[in-house]
């Protein structure tokens, strides 16, 4: 230790680049990627999911960061097209970094919609020419990583379709009753509930076995704890109350039903804009 601080006024420059280039160029440009391992609940593998995930970013023109040679090389990028079986990149500004990044055999692709984090991987690129441009391709991922933990992307339930949620409440005298609530709104979180006339619940309560029927979907069961209760008003002037409750230890089973619903009735909404349906 000694001898590297004795030279230092001698090499700032030759050491300093060295030095700074794998550790904070990734803490200035690189977040951390995430491993799968431990977020296995949030991956989605059915090839109709994958590419709904990736289209999203396609339509967004979302900016994809990808990690290469084990983090220390990045690629700024966007996807420009998705085909049957493979994905076209744009290519990077620089082409260095765009000839380094097509001799690598794995690269982490990490992008950003709507407060989502999205983390996939490619297994080799290769150069194409796309509309008279140079572009990249790659085959289509197996899974994505869809992230939303605590900022969870909260889906206002249809009001054409709405859900229902099924709560066993006890009285007094120690009998259970099935509380039939309306889903306000639903994420990989908890859900709101619209709360009946003169039913009140103790916030930090919980609540075993609630069922939420997902229509097609599927039926999850989960605890509820109650965090809050509130008063909106509505656009006619009316009041009504809400009760937000969050998923207690969920299992990954149910949360990739709730994540299969919100990415269904997306998918349904942005059809009907584009007039699709």
């Amino acid at each position: 230790m000694v001898e590297n601080e004795t030279p230092e006024p001698e090499q700032p420059v030759a050491a300093a680049p060295d030095a700074e280039k794998p550790v904070e160029k990734p803490a200035e440009k690189k977040p951390p990627l995430l491993e799968p391992g431990e977020y296995a609940q949030y991956i989605l593998r059915s090839r109709a999911e994958v590419l709904f995930v990736l289209r999203s970013l396609l339509d967004a023109v979302s900016q994809v960061t990808i990690f290469f040679n084990e983090g220390k090389e990045m690629l700024l990028t966007t996807l420009v097209a998705l085909e049957d079986d493979a994905v076209v990149l744009d290519f990077g500004a620089s082409s260095e970094t765009n000839r380094k990044a097509q001799e690598a055999e794995k690269l982490f692709c990490v992008a950003v919609h709507e407060k989502v984090r999205i983390q996939f991987l490619l297994r080799g690129l290769k150069r194409i020419e796309y509309k008279g441009r140079p572009a990249f391709r790659a085959a289509l991922p197996d899974e994505v990583l869809r992230l939303q933990r605590r900022e969870f992307f909260r889906l206002t339930t249809p009001i054409a379709r709405p859900l229902k949620c099924l709560i066993p409440f006890g009285d007094s005298e120690g009998t259970v009753q099935m509380m039939d609530m309306n889903v306000v709104d639903i994420s990989g979180g908890g859900l709101a509930l619209a709360l009946p006339e003169g039913v009140t619940f103790e916030t930090g309560a919980e609540f075993p076995n609630c069922k939420v029927d997902l229509l097609e979907v599927g039926t999850v069961t989960a605890t509820l704890k109650i965090r809050n209760q509130f008063e909106i008003t509505l656009r006619s002037g009316g009041r009504v109350r809400r009760a937000g409750c969050e998923f207690i230890k969920i299992a990954p089973a149910m949360l990739n039903l709730v994540q299969r619903y919100i990415i269904k009735v997306e998918r349904e909404r942005k059809a009907r804009e584009s007039g699709m349906i």
